[in-house]
């Protein structure tokens, strides 16, 4: 029986590059790194908070990276999304969309990482500001 979520895997073209997006202006921990059996390049990152890692896959053996629009993301959430936006944009990642209100007192957005991948952004409310729960697939 399936006991637990590991990790998600995202198999991109520019590995540094791609780490560099995750731990300098995702804020994520590199958690470890190694090269599998059969060649791949693999980075585990963890959020804070979180047990789930992301696995970030270097395997030019597969082919081209190929990442179609509105297929998978990854989502975080973030304590105050003005500020985060403010200085991931001064490092060259502007939001590629939002912020806008999520329904619930807070709010939503997305970046996207250097391959394509979307990443969503909420900011949730205090339960005192929070309205009514309603969930949408944005």
């Amino acid at each position: 029986m399936i006991k637990k979520l590991l990790h998600t895997r995202y198999r991109v073209t520019d590995l540094e590059k791609t780490v560099s997006f995750y731990k300098d202006v995702l804020g994520l921990e590199e958690s470890r790194r190694h090269t599998s059996g059969r060649g791949s390049q693999l980075v585990f990152f963890k959020a804070p908070g979180s047990e789930e890692e992301i696995e970030i896959c270097k395997f030019d053996a597969s082919g081209p990276v190929i990442v179609g629009p509105d297929l998978t993301h990854l989502a975080f959430e973030v304590d105050d999304m003005e500020k985060f936006a403010a200085e991931e944009k001064a490092k060259g990642y502007p939001l590629s969309d939002g912020p806008h209100p999520n329904g619930r007192g807070g709010a939503i957005a997305f970046i996207d990482a250097p391959e394509g991948y979307e990443i969503e952004l909420i900011q949730i409310a205090p339960k005192k500001d929070r309205g009514p729960r309603h969930f949408a697939c944005a």
